[in-house]
């Protein structure tokens, strides 16, 4: 049951981050779709991990160079998905009223991310692995 909760959680949260990323958008004084590439930016972050973990065949080790690319590979998505809003408002492409909306949107979903992970990266019956 602990598990649907924190999936209850998870999911709130990213619909409360999604939300943030729309106002940063559609409000009328901002109106201009440009952050709304930081969705690949969502999408691609956990890409790196899944496929190390699928790599990596020793599960007893704390860490492997695989993983560590992975861990490497992922900061750099996250740092990119930060910095997009911020080069975008320093052109003045965006407002930077919807740069900050698009920041917490940003800080929003990534510890969203974080959080599936940490609840779901257990080896029990109730794991992401299942999916």
């Amino acid at each position: 049951m602990a598990g649907v909760k924190a999936l209850m959680v998870l999911s709130f949260s990213g619909a409360i981050g999604l939300t943030f990323l729309m106002l940063g958008c559609a409000l009328e004084d901002y109106g201009i779709y440009w952050p709304l590439f930081v969705l690949i930016f969502y999408v691609i972050s956990p890409i790196p991990y899944f496929i190390a973990k699928r790599v990596t065949y020793d599960s007893d080790a704390t860490s492997s160079a695989c993983l560590e690319l992975a861990y490497f590979f992922t900061t750099g998505i996250v740092v990119s998905a930060f910095g997009l809003p911020v080069i975008l408002a320093r052109v003045d492409v965006i407002k930077w009223g919807a740069c900050g909306l698009v920041l917490a949107s940003n800080a929003v979903i990534f510890l969203t991310i974080l959080g599936f992970f940490l609840v779901f990266e257990g080896g029990d019956d109730f794991s992401w692995e299942q999916w």
